[in-house]
């Protein structure tokens, strides 16, 4: 056995964490031991039943050890050594936990298993009393998806019960039992069921009792003047009641849900007696009473259902109900002592009667009838209330004044229960051996011995009625006075005063902080939920009723829970301020206090100078893991006892009277205890290199700093803050800033302390620590919190505070001198209160040292030592940072105390801070008068020229500061420019100069890149620029230009002018964006000025020079709308067009007198010409003087005749010296200023195309007005003779001559007179536009045509479905037949491909529609010959055939031929036989972007 041990021991002392050690439940004295037969692997969690525990190693594996009595080989019942569950190998398991006799465990990928004893369905098993090894647990959701499972987070087990939190953080139970929270009586449960009345909840954690259970849930967000319901959702009873007396009015918002029935086996031990009875004797006398024993000495007393005697004004007689039923939760102690009179307290104990008959025919129970009781009235209380109930939110108290004015008065500081106000006028607490109700002091006598008892009661008794965790009514509570109204005295008139007084000021300090640090911290808004049995109080309530479903513990609420553990019959909630609270059975002073009651949480007094950072609860004890001063944790035991050796009898075992400290320093760090029955086990690390010292050390002094940081807030900001007269509002609100992000840093260290005792129940891996994972969170804290505290102490907020505080920081000096860590008793009380507020940046300072410490124990060449050493200089940066910032706040306060007052006002901001002045006359003004006082200020963001009393600001992103050079006549000069004025600055010395340049600079780059010169987080310290730039972004408002005054500009600069790309916005509502160049618009820009008459905005957008318009543009109305349409523009051009031919108004006029016109135009030109025979070229001479000769027409207008104007308008239009012509010139001229360059945009099109048709309409209108013989648009000209040969119509094979038209002729329409003449000239910059517009979809096309043309002819016939009898078998090449072979490529229908790619060469559509049809006459040329016979076309023939000719053509821009085609040819062409050729090529085009080849 020895050489066992040995070897054990050796094989654990080789590991450095995770060692277990085990104690014996009962006594202190005892060392730990090994687990025997336990290994060296380390240990990560622990728990512990009844008789059997489980271990989780670190490479999650499980082990049970201890009595196993559902294992299915008898070896295994009682094991020498832990096991492992074979099951579950192969499963990395990640938390497990252990019931009374059946454990359970979570695998990593959410997956519950459980194994034990099963009789209850504990193991979620049917029909089976043991589960010997590990069994999966299907958990499902019908609400969302049954067939997808559940992920499982954390597991608790009970004696009958098991709890499950999953993933989405609803809690899922299964077992027997009250305590599963399920709406059910059909039990077992052995399929999970989701515990829905905390559906929608987020919940943090479960623990369970042996019957009963707990969850740590997340507090709802706050919702303002939310409507509170006027009844309970469960029971339907009012919520807050009002009973109206003659002298007072009495109001109650106490109710308490009892949320269930009683079971039937717990009927009998939740009755109560209710009889008034002098002595604790006679209420034992009536029936069974719960008992709550401290010490086990103390005698049996009443419950919260007893009604205590009640003292009446004339002496008559009260009678009660002796029995009512436990399952609605009836307070004497809230409801019977508001009565003042005899028939008050009769007409409720009627109600009360009438209640308890209803609840026992409920439950199957014989009511037992009334039996009153006559009592002579006392001067005192005599049955002392023993368990404390819910207690009041505010008992407000009406007292009616001699004339019936009624006047409410509301205890909300107190928030005091009646039955504490009556615990205060009846008896001294009860304590070991001291009869109950034997007092017989009067009530005046009890008051100054009771005062404290009261106060520390109704705080632990509190509801919570907000979120807020800082009220300012608590510091008032304590010295109110207590009375109620018509039963023991009258409310002084002071306190009624108090009550109706209004509060001026209401500060909340509880951060509404969520986001990423809630995400990744542990939320410390809290509330506990507990439920199952109750009959030791464990659930927390003031009572010992059961709950079927969870209910909330009121008074915990605000107290920062982090953490509950569950014991047997007790339970336990630890806060983040290092407090446990407990409540239930303490029959060993397992709760860690002997304070009465037990049945509401109480503070366990463990160790007044360490706080508790862990906890386990076992069956009757509980254990507490302290911070100690060398950060090695202490354990402490609080609980049963064991008798000594020889003294076996039960009745001596007794507990603890206080926590004891446990002797285990020798073991190591402990980093986890857990609790079982009659044994607990802690997980112990030892402190290999110093690295678990160092993180303790992190964890402890985290801790710690929450605690300090919490009593600031609590004992010095809160009254601060409530002081009156505090100055300025804008001071109180410097102030109330401070302490919002004062609260914000206290909660983000409360969570990270929390955090970090997470931390230590884990792996403990340094890279996971937040601290180093998300440094970000803590250093813009710290950062706004120091922000905020310079800003208030530049603005004088201490000084400010001296005069309303001093009675207050008198009072409180050694609590001061205590949190702030400064021991001269010599230090003025504000010295000290700024030392206070400026206390947390200090921590910076522990934050590097400890992560320096933590790097020392890795290799320096690992990534861990980088890590931490970069996260060391960062903390230590940034610390060194905040405490220049501190320095230069200071400065800048002892600045403003000698700056002129007057100034002061209007200079003195927060955020300002001083760099440097020139008091000392090292800086003046070049030229400044003989007698003139010039003082520069240089701040972090404008420098200020200060002259007696007036002074001008000037900012710093908008300011330029060059030294002059001395050739320049400036000795020691700087040079200062701004967007309005420039002047120059003279320094006593070189030095000075120097400085100055230095200052202004650095100034003016930090206020450019608008941040502080902090460094980045996890880099060095930051590379300061030499010089600003000169070109820069900055936001500047004129104040003295005449044209810019009042205006903001917003862009860039150069040398203190806008240069660049900017906005400029005036008080009015003009705006101009775009560019500047020397502080002018130059360049493109967009001008908007507000038509207020038109309730519109006028709109220009184009081309600026030096401030004005010029060049191109366009104006516009809101909504983009062109000022003129497409008829409208240009029409001063067409005018005088008109003019010369002699109108007025166009069309207006004679013909024969614009005909003179045009010929003496014509003749004064030429002869103009005549000399200078050079300018003009042979044609155009001819051309001049065939225009002299007017077309004569005589007869009936024909085709000649419209060929003879046709052949006119072209000459016309090629000279300018023609009025035509010159119109002609002059609107191709402003078409291509419009949409050439700029203009070209895709959206412009449209507006092209209306403009090149208004042209067509009205140059029509012009020429028919010339030749007014000639026919209107759309008039047909008849054939003055038939044509000389027919040819068949291409798809019909009839004779046609002009399909096209009703009848043969010929159908005069605008564009085909107008367009040969003016398109060609129009062209380039319309095609630009159309190639724009198709851009992305004749990519496609494109890209299309290039891969299928990568095919030999015969492949890409076969390819696009061309019938075979189609197929060229021979090719005549110069005259030589050659055979088509399946390589020859580009050879099919060579003519027809070559004809339709002159597409591109012509202009007009219907010269484009005549290619296409030349085309189709190719193929059908090339058909004919290889078939030898005639045939007709059809278009499943066709198509492919065309589609091929199309491809090879390789057109690039063909998407844009089709869109002019059918957006300017002849509306009459479309169902003629051209326009159904279009269409085929309009089909090909789209066609060849759908081709894949395969």
């Amino acid at each position: 056995m020895d050489s066992k041990k040995r070897s054990s021991t050796e094989a654990e002392g080789s590991k450095e964490r995770g060692l277990v050690h085990v104690w014996q439940a009962g006594s202190c004295s005892v060392a730990p031991e090994r687990l025997p037969g336990w290994g060296g692997k380390a240990v990560l969690q622990a728990a512990l039943g009844v008789k059997h525990g489980v271990l989780l190693t670190e490479d999650g594996e499980v082990y049970s050890f201890g009595t196993l009595p559902w294992r299915s080989e008898p070896a295994e019942i009682c094991p020498n050594s832990p096991i492992l569950e074979n099951a579950l190998v192969g499963q990395y398991v990640v938390t497990v936990a252990s019931g009374s006799f059946h454990s359970g465990a979570v695998t990593e990928s959410g997956i519950v298993y459980m194994w034990g004893e099963n009789s209850a369905g504990q193991c979620a098993v049917a029909n089976q009393q043991y589960v010997p090894e590990p069994n999966p647990v299907s958990i499902s959701d019908s609400e969302t998806s049954s067939l997808v499972a559940v992920r499982i987070l954390q597991l608790a087990c009970g004696e009958e019960h098991t709890l499950a939190l999953s993933i989405s953080r609803e809690i899922w139970a299964w077992g027997t039992g009250c305590q599963l929270g399920l709406i059910t009586t059909a039990f077992p449960v052995t399929k999970p069921q989701k515990v829905e009345h905390l559906a929608g909840r987020v919940v943090l954690q479960v623990a369970c009792g042996a019957f009963h259970s707990l969850a740590l849930v997340q507090c709802l967000p706050s919702q303002e003047l939310k409507p509170v319901p006027e009844r309970c959702n469960q029971c339907s009873q009012l919520l807050i009641t009002m009973t109206d007396k003659e002298d007072h009015v009495i109001i109650s918002d106490s109710h308490c849900c009892p949320l269930g029935v009683t079971l039937s086996e717990s009927q009998a031990e939740n009755q109560a007696s209710t009889a008034i009875s002098p002595c604790a004797e006679t209420l034992d006398s009536q029936g069974e009473v719960f008992e709550s024993t401290l010490g086990g000495k103390d005698p049996p007393v009443a419950t919260d259902t007893n009604v205590g005697n009640v003292q009446t004004t004339g002496g008559d007689a009260i009678s009660s109900q002796q029995d009512v039923v436990g399952t609605t939760e009836i307070s004497s102690a809230r409801n019977v002592p508001s009565y003042p009179d005899t028939q008050a307290v009769n007409e409720y104990m009627a109600k009360l009667s009438d209640h308890s008959v209803r609840e026992n025919s409920e439950n199957g129970e014989k009511p037992v009838p009334s039996q009153p009781l006559v009592e002579e009235a006392v001067p005192n209380l005599h049955s002392p209330p023993t368990t404390s109930t819910s207690a009041l939110n505010s008992l407000v108290v009406s007292c009616a004044s001699a004339v019936g004015v009624r006047v409410a008065a509301t205890y909300e500081a107190g928030a005091l229960s009646l039955k504490k106000v009556m615990n205060f006028y009846s008896m001294a607490p009860c304590e070991p051996g001291t009869q109950a109700g034997s007092s017989s002091i009067g009530p005046e006598g009890l008051k100054d011995s009771r005062e404290e008892q009261v106060k520390q009661e109704s705080m632990q008794g509190k509801k919570s009625s907000s979120l807020v965790d800082i009220r300012e009514e608590e510091s008032e509570g304590g010295s109110r006075r207590l009375s109620l109204p018509g039963l023991l005295s009258q409310v002084s008139p002071r306190l009624l005063r108090k009550a109706a007084r209004v509060k001026t000021r209401t500060v909340v300090l509880t951060p509404t902080y969520s986001g990423e640090a809630d995400a990744l911290l542990p939320s410390l808004r809290t509330e506990v939920w507990t439920w199952g049995k109750g009959k030791e109080g464990q659930l927390g309530h003031g009572d010992v009723l059961p709950r079927l479903q969870p209910l909330c513990v009121k008074c915990l609420d605000g107290k920062e829970v982090i953490y509950l553990e569950a014991g047997g019959y007790h339970s336990l909630a630890l806060t983040a301020k290092s407090q446990v609270y407990s409540w239930g059975s303490n029959t060993f002073g397992q709760l860690g206090h002997y304070d009465f009651p037990t049945t509401v949480p109480r503070l366990a007094k463990v160790n007044s100078e360490n706080g508790v950072w862990s906890v386990a609860a076992g069956q009757d004890y509980s254990l507490f893991l302290v911070d100690t001063e060398d950060f090695q944790p202490g354990l402490y035991y609080s609980g049963r006892q064991d008798p000594a050796e020889g003294d076996s009898l039960p009745e001596n075992h007794s507990g603890t009277k206080t926590p004891v400290l446990l002797s285990c320093s020798k073991l190591g760090y402990i980093s986890r205890v857990t609790a079982g029955k009659d044994r607990y086990l802690a997980l112990v690390d030892k402190n290999v290199m110093g690295y678990i010292a160092s993180l303790h050390e992190l964890a402890t002094t985290e801790r710690r700093f929450y605690s300090k940081l919490s009593d600031i807030k609590s004992q010095i900001l809160r009254p601060l803050l409530s002081l009156e007269n505090l100055g300025t509002a804008s001071t109180v609100q410097l102030l109330q800033e401070v302490a919002s992000r004062f609260s914000k840093l206290c909660y983000l260290i409360g969570q990270h302390g929390a955090s970090l005792s997470n931390f230590l129940h884990g792996i403990k891996e340094a890279r996971s620590l937040v601290i180093l994972k998300h440094a970000s969170l803590f250093l813009d804290s710290y950062t706004e919190y120091c922000t905020s505290i310079t800003n208030f102490l530049v603005m004088g907020g201490f000084q400010l505070l001296a005069k309303p505080a001093i009675d207050f920081l008198n009072k409180n000096q050694e609590l001061l001198q205590d949190l702030s860590e400064v021991n001269d008793d010599n230090t003025q009380l504000m010295e000290i209160l700024n030392t206070l507020f400026f206390l947390p940046i200090r921590r910076l300072h522990n934050y590097a040292k400890v992560l320096l410490k933590l790097a020392t124990c890795f290799e320096v060449t690992s990534p861990d030592y980088q890590k931490l050493q970069d996260s060391s200089s960062c903390y230590e940066s940034l610390a060194l940072h905040l405490g220049r910032r501190r320095k230069e706040a200071e400065y800048t306060l002892g600045f403003w105390k000698t700056f002129p007052g007057k100034m002061t006002d209007s200079l003195r901001k927060p955020e300002r801070r001083l760099l440097c002045e020139s008091s000392n006359r090292a800086l003046s003004l070049q030229h400044a008068g003989r007698f003139s006082v010039n003082w520069f200020i240089l701040f972090n963001d404008a420098l200020v020229h200060a002259q007696f009393s007036t002074h001008h600001v000037f900012p710093l992103a908008t300011l330029w500061a060059e030294p002059l050079s001395e050739e320049a006549g400036g000795v020691n000069g700087l040079k200062i420019t701004t967007p309005e004025e420039q002047f120059t600055l003279v320094s006593s010395t070189p030095q000075e100069k120097t400085k100055w340049l230095r200052a202004i600079s650095q100034a003016v780059d930090q206020a450019l890149r608008g941040t502080s010169d902090l460094p980045p987080y996890g880099s060095g310290s930051g590379i300061q620029r030499q010089e600003p730039p000169i070109s820069r972004s900055a936001k500047y408002t004129f104040y003295k230009d005449p044209r810019l005054k009042d205006a903001t500009y917003d862009g860039r600069w150069l040398s203190g002018k806008p240069h660049g790309r900017g906005v400029l916005k005036w008080p009015d509502g003009k705006m101009y964006s775009g560019m500047f160049r020397n502080g002018l618009e130059d360049g493109y820009g967009e001008y908007r000025i507000p038509n207020k008459a038109l309730n519109k905005e006028d709109h220009y957008v184009g081309h600026w020079k030096e401030g004005k318009m010029c060049g191109q543009g366009v104006y516009s109305r809101k909504l983009g709308n062109l000022a003129v349409s497409a008829d409208e523009k240009w029409k001063a051009v067409f005018d005088e067009c008109w003019h010369q031919l002699g109108c007025e108004n166009p069309g207006q006029g004679e013909v024969w007198k614009a005909w003179d016109n045009i010929a003496v135009a014509l003749t004064t030109s030429r002869r103009q010409h005549r000399d200078s025979p050079e300018t003009l070229s042979r044609s155009q001479t001819q051309t001049l003087e065939s225009l002299e000769f007017i077309p004569q027409h005589v007869g009936a207008f024909s085709v000649e005749k419209y060929d003879d104007i046709k052949k006119y308008l072209i000459k016309a239009c090629d000279t300018p010296l023609h009025p035509l012509g010159r119109l002609v010139e002059t609107l191709v001229a402003v078409y291509r200023m419009t949409y050439v360059g700029v203009g070209a945009n895709r959206r412009l099109l449209q507006e092209a195309v209306k403009e090149i048709k208004s042209y067509l309409k009205r140059i029509f209108q012009l020429v028919r007005f010339l030749f007014p013989e000639l026919p209107e648009e759309g008039s047909t000209i008849p054939l003055s003779a038939p044509l000389p040969t027919e040819r068949k119509s291409f798809c019909t094979g009839k004779s046609d001559s002009r399909s096209e038209s009703p009848e043969p002729g010929y159908v005069v329409t605008s564009s085909g007179l107008l367009l040969p003449v003016l398109l060609p000239r129009l062209y380039p910059p319309l095609f630009m536009l159309y190639a724009l517009d198709n851009d992305r979809e004749e990519d496609i096309y494109w890209e299309c045509v290039l891969r299928l043309n990568k095919q030999p002819d015969i492949a890409l016939l076969g390819f696009l479905g061309v019938q075979r009898k189609f197929w060229p078998a021979t090719l005549s090449i110069l005259g030589e037949s050659k055979k088509v072979f399946p390589t020859t490529k580009d050879a099919c229908f060579a003519s027809a491909v070559e004809c339709l790619q002159q597409i591109s060469t012509t202009f007009t559509p219907s010269d484009k529609l005549k290619v296409i049809q030349q085309t189709f006459e190719e193929i059908s040329q090339s058909v004919l010959a290889s078939l030898q016979e005639d045939f007709l076309w059809s278009m499943d023939d066709l198509f492919p055939v065309f589609l091929y000719v199309v491809l090879r053509a390789r057109i690039r821009n063909l998407g844009s031929e089709v869109h002019l085609i059918e957006d300017l040819m002849d509306p009459y062409l479309q169902h003629g036989e051209q326009g159904i050729m279009f269409t085929t090529l309009k089909a090909c085009y789209y066609q060849i972007q759908r081709e894949k080849l395969n």
